[in-house]
């Protein structure tokens, strides 16, 4: 009884251990952030699946965003009871939205772009939209960024004909042209077997839902819903760290956006128990 006794608390023991690094592994955060310690925003009952979120130059006094069944861009204050809107499209599946100077861009989850000028969001309807198309390979699409300063939009794909999500995820570089229009500019990767040594889980298939660029640090950070992970990869797409989220916190994480303070935001679709939100994390800087 006794030797029994010994390897139970053992057993117990070693348990706790485990228990203990995941927790701590857990509540690690990327340098001058808490993932623990966010301000919460409730979103509308229009933004409950709320999957794409935005700021004009920076400026979180208005946030701009999406839900992915309606053609419509919402914006307001974050906080807000209510938001306005406008209609720029049919019904549908759409993913992020990114703005650079007047130019919104909207991204379906089949590859498809939808641009108007951002000047014009004050109008009920929109009739001054393009719809781009095969500019990107078959495939389901979640993640994109307007770079405003070097006018570069950057498209990353969830699961791509072309490729194998065990190995990398593609992404696609495009221009953004004064009208609106996309010209293409080069692709990129992101590695997951660099994903896959730093969170030791060697199965993942990596499925980015949003990305933005820190306008801070100059780096690149990747949220993926299905693996509740944040990826932050350098200026050259080398992924340097991976932060496990917590789902309680974060529920369904499907946007991502900076302010030009750094202050990250990330967006989260509701249920039936809760409604949509975005969570602040307020940068203290790099030390």
């Amino acid at each position: 009884m006794k030797k029994f006794n010994f390897i139970y608390i053992a057993v117990l023991i070693s348990m706790m251990s485990f228990s203990c690094a995941q927790s701590q592994q857990a509540h690690k955060s990327p340098k001058g952030y808490n993932l623990n310690q966010p301000a919460k925003y409730k979103m509308p009952d229009d933004l409950l699946e709320i999957s794409g979120i935005s700021f004009s130059k920076g400026n979180p006094a208005t946030f701009y965003a999406i839900q992915d069944e309606e053609g419509k861009l919402f914006y307001g204050k974050l906080g807000a009871d209510r938001v306005s809107h406008t209609k720029f499209g049919k019904h549908g599946d759409y993913e992020d939205v990114s703005i650079s100077g007047n130019i919104v861009t909207v991204l379906k989850s089949n590859g498809k772009l939808y641009t108007f000028p951002l000047s014009q969001i004050a109008e009920p309807e929109l009739t001054n939209v393009q719809e781009q198309q095969d500019l990107l390979p078959a495939g389901e699409y979640e993640s994109m960024f307007a770079d405003e300063a070097a006018r570069k939009l950057y498209v990353l794909c969830k699961n791509c004909d072309d490729e194998k999500t065990t190995k990398s995820s593609s992404g696609y570089i495009f221009n953004i042209m004064p009208n609106g229009a996309m010209q293409a500019a080069g692709n990129f990767k992101i590695e997951v077997k660099q994903i896959k040594k730093i969170t030791g889980d060697t199965k993942i298939n990596f499925r980015p839902s949003a990305m933005a660029k820190n306008p801070v640090t100059k780096e690149w950070y990747i949220v993926s819903s299905v693996n509740g992970l944040l990826v932050v990869a350098d200026a050259n797409w080398n992924v340097t760290a991976a932060y496990q989220l917590d789902h309680k916190l974060f529920l369904q994480p499907e946007g991502l956006a900076f302010d030009k303070q750094g202050n990250m935001y990330i967006s989260n679709e509701g249920d039936e128990f809760s409604r949509g939100n975005v969570l602040k994390f307020t940068y203290t800087g790099s030390k």
